[in-house]
């Protein structure tokens, strides 16, 4: 049996997960952050969000699936483990400073509106 398909399928299935789950916490949340920066536009807040969201849904499970390509041939289940956990501890990482490097980026731009 091949590791390395085994493998694919779980560190998708595991990242899926995190990505999905982040990504509605943060739009839900996000909604009130935004409209507490842009307040009487409740609308435009809703469309920012929704289009923040898709943009953050395609770069993150498109960057999950192109990280495959990059995965050495896997020989046994140890390294199989160590491989998902690695890979997976670097999309949460990469989730992070995305996070924040966009709530900095929105303030600031929302301020300079202000």
């Amino acid at each position: 049996m091949n590791l390395n398909i085994l493998g694919y399928f779980i560190y998708l299935f595991i990242t899926g997960i995190i990505i999905v789950r982040v990504g509605r916490i943060c739009y839900d949340n996000g909604n009130i952050f935004v409209a507490a920066l842009i307040p009487d536009h409740e609308d435009l807040c809703q469309k920012a969000n929704q289009i923040l969201l898709v943009g953050y849904y395609l770069l993150n499970l498109g960057y999950c699936a192109m990280t495959l390509i990059s995965w050495e041939k896997i020989l046994s289940l140890h390294q199989l483990v160590e491989v998902i956990a690695l890979k997976s501890a670097i999309i949460v990482g990469t989730i992070a400073i995305m996070h924040y490097i966009n709530i900095f980026v929105l303030t600031k731009y929302i301020q300079k509106l202000i």
